[in-house]
């Protein structure tokens, strides 16, 4: 099955509350996810965009063509950064929770990235940018326990 996901993550303060946002099209379905966090960045919500989007798919061996405008994430895949940050063992890499999460769920399907400039007008760049901020805008917020347990990041 081909299935095209479009992601965009928010973040007020970066640190701060923040929200992801995704679109899920595979023929005539579509479906979209979000979720809100209370203390998070938006390199994580970006990232977290992509992997919910994939761990909703069902089954495996989709192929995927994941459309982003975060840089961070599309050149780390793209561009090959990922890999070798595996290989070293994450040292200095931010987000190492959410990077080995991807890889499992990448490595399911075939992936592939389009970025794309952010609030340009696309229209589902623009839905998934509504729901992280609608998200994001939530009384009742999830704790981004990959963030806020780590103890460079404590207040």
């Amino acid at each position: 099955m081909r299935v095209t996901i479009h992601t965009d993550g928010a973040a007020s303060g970066n640190p701060g509350p923040g929200g992801y946002g995704a679109v899920l099209e595979s023929g005539k379905h579509r479906k979209e996810l979000w979720g809100g966090y209370r203390l998070t960045t938006n390199n994580r919500m970006e990232l977290l965009a992509v992997i919910a989007a994939l761990e909703a798919l069902k089954g495996d061996g989709h192929e995927v063509l994941v459309v982003s405008d975060s840089k961070y994430v599309v050149d780390a895949v793209e561009q090959g950064w990922l890999f070798g940050w595996e290989k070293k063992r994450w040292a200095k890499v931010k987000n190492p929770d959410l990077w080995k999460r991807f890889l499992v769920v990448y490595r399911k399907h075939s992936v592939r990235f389009e970025w794309i400039r952010g609030h340009n007008g696309h229209p589902l760049n623009e839905l998934c940018d509504q729901l992280a901020v609608a998200a994001r805008n939530q009384s009742v917020l999830a704790v981004d326990e990959g963030y806020e347990a780590r103890p460079d990041t404590l207040l």
